[in-house]
């Protein structure tokens, strides 16, 4: 088989440590059953231990050569093979209680949680690959430097824990950041409301626009000084003081007010 030149354009990063690969696998404990879905298999390095342990597999690829390939090594009774972008794929299509896993190219990492956060109530468990800056992010606590809008978005639907660093020598090509493996768990019971969920994308990009302005300033537009007082928060805070569940008392809050006004 012809080798594959990684492509930029794809983010393309392909993993090549068999130890790193089977802690993968160990982490998400596929069963026979599991309706899982691969995102950007690549070159095969977790999609082939990973059907050696479920009776079919999904996998959703941009890359016409990789489709090739895989389409010349598995058969279709074993893998099903979504052509197409990720940030565009209906994951809804293939079912409910999906299983997502992959190695999340760096440079879209961020936009494909958020399509994927659309899906939630479909998604039993996600487990990726990404830049461990990326994770750090997304698992921050309030006040921490790493805080900030992708920590509350994420953090008002899933449960996650970062399960263990992989270093830049564990890819071809080899990148110039560490990785981390990230496990995500929807929430049973997301504390954002789904009719209040545009309002609150809204305040929270409101929030964090300037970092190093208050809240009486990033949200002069949605807040007047008796709603800080009704919400017991200080504006003189940062969006980066504030938990998620701040957040969503904000959204709340305004929702409850133009239902009555």
């Amino acid at each position: 088989m012809t080798r594959h030149t990684p492509r930029k354009r794809f983010g393309q990063n392909f993993l090549v440590d068999e130890r790193v690969i089977a802690d993968i696998v160990s982490a998400i404990r596929p069963g026979n059953d599991d309706l899982l879905v691969e995102i950007g298999p690549g070159m095969g390095a977790l999609t082939r231990p990973l059907l050696r342990s479920v009776s079919h597999l999904h996998v959703v690829e941009i890359d016409r050569d990789i489709i090739e390939r895989l389409r010349r090594e598995f058969s279709g009774e074993k893998l099903t093979i979504y052509s197409g972008d990720a940030m565009k794929f209906d994951f809804s299509a293939i079912g409910k209680h999906l299983r997502v896993i992959g190695n999340l190219p760096y440079n879209i990492s961020t936009p494909i949680l958020f399509h994927l956060s659309r899906y939630a109530n479909g998604i039993s468990d996600m487990h990726f690959m990404l830049q461990k800056e990326v994770v750090e992010r997304m698992v921050a606590v309030p006040s921490s430097p790493a805080y900030g809008r992708l920590s509350v978005m994420l953090q008002c639907r899933f449960e996650m824990e970062q399960l263990f660093i992989v270093p830049p020598e564990s890819f071809r090509p080899v990148p110039k950041v560490e990785s981390a493996v990230v496990r995500m768990l929807p929430l049973r019971q997301p504390p954002i409301d789904s009719s209040n969920d545009s309002l609150f994308t809204d305040i929270v990009s409101a929030a964090f626009s300037q970092r190093r302005k208050t809240l009486r300033n990033t949200l002069h537009g949605y807040l007047k000084s008796e709603d800080y007082a009704v919400l017991e928060i200080d504006p003189g805070l940062r969006a980066e003081n504030l938990a998620v569940a701040q957040f969503v008392a904000i959204a709340d809050h305004l929702s409850k007010r133009l239902v009555l006004s």
